[in-house]
């Protein structure tokens, strides 16, 4: 998939990054035919999701013998069937699974994300003092970029997470959900590299193009775990409102001489809002 993803991204030849992809799924295949042999219980949930992912593999080879690999509308098809083979097969019998192992996977995954995201920021300033950039000219960026990455590292594990896995629907939304706090995660990071090279003058894009391409994705990071860990599970607090507001804060900071570092205050003092408002909560609850 990695060895296809610029032809994909340049060229729109999904050839490789297909045939990647399929290789990978069919051994999701072989890994339900196992379950369904061992666990006659649910082995008619187990074939169903086997046969499910075989049936769209076998269409996303078929959408390479289309005129333009099939366009973005058998794209859109293929995706909303390969979300829609979990929600079929597990109707026929619920599988097992362990809510801190789930929420452990996912949480893993993100920290992985947040790094490249490090990653990625500290490539573009070590490229931009490479070109003789002053690291003054970049200091509020690398300032507001720490912060809010280390805020949303925060705000996504302070929350006890497998205390909301407690249903089937919240383990969907919460793993359907997650393809956004991904996104979003890796976005902030490439928001970043855009804005380190707009200040150096290696962008072509507007001081107000740059800005929301940082502010956005870290406002669909902080709505998605909201939405994740409070709404979801239909929790009520005074964080339902917290939240919202930090994300109209991130995004009103567009207008801000310096949108990075204005967000990653917000996000900072989001966080600290979070620790006060769990604090004085743990403080009441004791009391009563």
């Amino acid at each position: 998939m990695a060895a296809g993803a610029a032809e994909a991204l340049e060229h729109d030849d999904f050839t490789v990054i297909t045939w990647g992809y399929v290789i990978m799924r069919l051994a999701m295949v072989t890994q339900w035919l196992r379950a369904a042999h061992s666990d006659p219980e649910r082995r008619r949930c187990c074939v169903r999701y086997a046969v499910g992912i075989l049936i769209v593999q076998i269409g996303w080879v078929a959408r390479l013998a289309l005129p333009d690999d099939g366009g973005l509308a058998t794209f859109v098809v293929l995706v909303l069937a390969e979300l829609a083979v979990p929600v079929w097969a597990e109707s026929a019998a619920n599988t097992t699974w362990h809510p801190h192992h789930i929420a452990e996977r996912y949480g893993l995954f993100t920290i992985i994300v947040l790094g490249e995201t490090i990653t990625a920021a500290t490539t573009a300033v070590r490229s931009a003092l490479d070109t003789d950039a002053a690291l003054g000219d970049i200091a509020t960026l690398v300032i507001g970029g720490v912060l809010t990455v280390f805020a949303l590292w925060w705000l996504y594990f302070a929350q006890d997470a497998p205390r909301r896995l407690t249903s089937l629907r919240t383990a969907l939304l919460w793993g359907y959900g997650h393809y956004a706090v991904f996104a979003s995660a890796a976005a902030v990071g490439a928001g970043l590299a855009l804005n380190v090279a707009h200040a150096t003058g290696h962008g072509h894009l507007t001081d107000r193009a740059a800005a929301l391409a940082y502010t956005v994705p870290v406002a669909v990071f902080l709505t998605m775990v909201w939405l994740l860990h409070h709404r979801a599970a239909e929790l009520r607090s005074r964080t339902d409102l917290v939240h919202p507001a930090a994300v109209l804060a991130v995004l009103a900071s567009v207008f801000t001489p310096a949108p990075v570092l204005v967000t990653g205050l917000v996000t900072t003092a989001l966080v600290a809002a979070t620790l006060v408002l769990t604090w004085r909560a743990g403080r009441a609850g004791a009391a009563a």
